[in-house]
């Protein structure tokens, strides 16, 4: 007898999660044991429930996909990450990657391709194609390259940028005047190529 792949579904919409669960369900080998539309929630049913298979937004609210991926490792779960996406974006194939996800799927793949996923990341297969690797090592390279041309006070304030801080906030946490933080954004606008702090992070 075949046994059946438990699915966790995680995404922000209803209306994809109905879906998605329409779809697996008609599959005989597949159940969907749980639902969650926020990063958090999505870990505490992942614990809880065990699932084999785990299929994650990137931009879940709260916790990203990433981060819940990257916990389930952490914390030695056996359950395997699916990473489903709006965005055919290098970010979020090298941030999926990174975190452990065996594959990533856009959300306008074909229904066969995602349920044969799903069967696949339930057997331990890796999903990735040839191309998504391409492009995640390529982004990871010009980010470290980036970061290379950054000093260390610089990625401090970048890092705190991309975490969404005001330049008053990052002034009291490195202890500096915001007018030393407004110089020190300028200056990583200006070696990164980019016309805003919205870029920058």
């Amino acid at each position: 007898m075949t046994k059946t792949i438990r699915v966790l579904l995680a995404d922000d919409h209803p209306t994809l999660r109905l879906g998605l669960r329409v779809l697996l369900d008609q599959a005989p080998d597949v159940e969907v044991v749980g639902e969650a539309e926020e990063g958090e929630e999505a870990l505490a049913q992942i614990e809880a429930l065990q699932p084999d298979v785990a299929v994650l937004d990137c931009k879940l609210p709260g916790l990203s996909g990433m981060e819940v991926a990257a916990a389930i490792v952490s914390k030695g779960l056996p359950v395997r990450v699916l990473a489903l996406s709006a965005y055919d974006d290098e970010r979020y194939l090298q941030g999926m990657l990174k975190a452990g996800a065996v594959g990533y799927l856009l959300k306008e793949e074909a229904p066969p391709n995602i349920v044969a996923a799903v069967r696949a990341a339930a057997r331990g297969e890796q999903r990735w194609t040839a191309d998504q690797l391409a492009r995640a090592r390529r982004w990871q390279e010009e980010v470290e390259a980036m970061w290379a041309r950054l000093t260390e006070r610089e990625g401090e304030v970048l890092a705190l940028v991309a975490e969404g801080k005001s330049n008053k906030e990052i002034a009291q946490a490195l202890s500096v005047s915001e007018r030393t933080v407004e110089f020190h954004v300028s200056n990583i606008l200006g070696k990164l190529g980019l016309s805003s702090r919205v870029e920058a992070a």
